[in-house]
This record gives C-alpha cells, sequence and structure tokens, in this order.
C-alpha cells in the first residue's frame, strides 16, 4: 500500500508541473484571484457527482477541511501574484522550499522530530531545486518574497492533509477544500479585480487544464496518497514538480535545460531515492 500511495504523489507532481507554464503565461492576464476561485470551483463540481457527502462532515473534522481550503487560498495567491514580476526559475525554487518547512512545522508544532536520512534527503531536494530553477544564478525580484510566503502555506497544506487522515473520507475532505478556496478567491476577486473579456478568455485555457489535472485529479490524489504517506516523504516526493515542470518547459516551451539543470533534476531525483530507502522500497 506505501509504494502505491508513493507511485500516487509521484504522479501528483508530474500533473502539478506539466501545469506550471499553462499557469505562468496566465499570470499575465491581470486576474489572480478570479482565476484562482475559478479553477477550483470547477475542480469542485468535477468531483461532486463521485462524492458521498451524507454524514461526511462533521465538527470534529469541518476544522481541517476549512484549514486546507484556507492555506491553499492563500499559497496559491501568493504564488500567482508572485509569478507576475518574479521568473519562472525563482519561483520553482522559492516554491519547492516547503521540503524544508514541512519537517520544522512538524518538529516545532507536533514535537516530531525528521530523521537524520530525511534531513539529507531535504538538503539535496533544495540543492537540486536550486541548480534545475535557476541554473545557478539567483537574482531577487520582487515577486520573490510573495512565493516564498506562498510556500509556508504549502507546507501547512501538507501538514493538514497529514494531520486529516482518519479524520473523514479522502472526497468530501478534497471537495470541501476545493469549495473553500474557490469561495474565498471568488469572493476577494469580485471586490479587487476588474479583468477585461480579453483577458478571461486568454485564461480559460489555463481554468479548464488546471481544474481538470491539477486540482479535480491532482490535490484528490494527494489526499488519498498521504493516508499512507508522511507529511515529511509527502513533501520530498511531491518536490518533483519541479523536475516534470522542467521537463513539460523543455518538451512543449523549448526551454532549453543547460547541464546545472540537468544536475538538479538528478539531485532531486537522489533525495527522493534516499527516502525510498528509508522506507525499505529499493531493497533487491
Amino acid at each position: 500500500m506505501r509504494l502505491k500511495a508513493d507511485l500516487l504523489l509521484v504522479l501528483v507532481a508530474l500533473l502539478w508541473g506539466s501545469a506550471f507554464a499553462v499557469m505562468r503565461v496566465a499570470a499575465g492576464h491581470h486576474t489572480i484571484f478570479l482565476l484562482n476561485g475559478a479553477r477550483f470551483l470547477l475542480g469542485g463540481l468535477l468531483l461532486l457527482p463521485f462524492t458521498r457527502l451524507r454524514g461526511a462532515f462533521r465538527r470534529a473534522n469541518a476544522a481541517y477541511v476549512l484549514l486546507a481550503g484556507l492555506a491553499l487560498f492563500v499559497a496559491v495567491g501568493f504564488q500567482q501574484a508572485g509569478l507576475v514580476t518574479t521568473t519562472a526559475g525563482n519561483g520553482g525554487f522559492i516554491t519547492i522550499l516547503y521540503v524544508v518547512i514541512v519537517p520544522l512545522m512538524l518538529w516545532v508544532g507536533w514535537k516530531e522530530r525528521p530523521s537524520a536520512l530525511v534531513s539529507a534527503a531535504v538538503a539535496v531536494a533544495v540543492v537540486g531545486g536550486f541548480l534545475l530553477s535557476t541554473g545557478g544564478s539567483f537574482r531577487l525580484h520582487t515577486g520573490d518574497a510573495l512565493i516564498l510566503a506562498g510556500s509556508f502555506f504549502w507546507a501547512m497544506h501538507v501538514v493538514v492533509v497529514g494531520r486529516a487522515q482518519g479524520k473523514i473520507a479522502a472526497l468530501p475532505f478534497a471537495l470541501g477544500q476545493y469549495l473553500t478556496c474557490g469561495l474565498l478567491n471568488l469572493g476577494v476577486g469580485a471586490l479587487f479585480e476588474r479583468p477585461s473579456g480579453a483577458d478571461l478568455l486568454a485564461v480559460t485555457p489555463a481554468v479548464l487544464y488546471t481544474a481538470v489535472f491539477s486540482i479535480a485529479i491532482g490535490f484528490t490524489l494527494q489526499v488519498i496518497a498521504q493516508k499512507q504517506t508522511a507529511p515529511n516523504d509527502a513533501a520530498l516526493l511531491l518536490s518533483l514538480e519541479a523536475v516534470f515542470a522542467a521537463f513539460f518547459g523543455w518538451i512543449f516551451l523549448r526551454e532549453h535545460l543547460a547541464p546545472v539543470q540537468l544536475a538538479g533534476c538528478g539531485l532531486i531525483l537522489g533525495a527522493v531515492v534516499l527516502v525510498q530507502v528509508k522506507n525499505g522500497k529499493m531493497k533487491t
């Protein structure tokens, strides 16, 4: 079961990575909250026919659903806002810092000290993310602080999903967090955003693609997989998103990967292998 869960998280990273270029293009069209609201609500509607709601939500588990939705709302908002004024390379590297923040949150909040092997894997993944996303040359941009703030909320989301396991079924949890995130985004967007018709038309492909693949499939599989995978390990597996984002950028956007960036990919993969060694998955 654990190996299956880990493979599902790799699939999630692939789905998220494939959407990175789509969202980067959409970032230039003067709508952050309405874009995120539309795609999360659509993702929730796609999941609704498959979700059994009767008796799913109780006072004991509602806080986890609301916290997860709030974390998503803040994380995607900061990330999308940051992508307007920083490079995709900086954005990719700073986002991947949640692999450091997750074990720190668990250590400070729940006294769950990471093992030496997990700590080593986190360090390797961060170095790999830096080389992959920036090519070894990191220049600060105004959006970097926004994306760094978002990384804390991505980490919070991973922790909340892990803590919610056993308290609520996966599909109602996923649906609840999508609706929370979507409604918060639409509410803020209605108050502060006035995109043109051309802007709304331009971001429609991003809404449709990410609603189906990143949200309805990707985030739902994350919730299902984390029933069997610890938050620290999940964060490292999800860091493969950066590798897949680079791969799809090379395939579809003709983005060139320098040797140092390929080395970064190798380090992230090596970090994931370290975690699998810890869990006994690599024994012959």
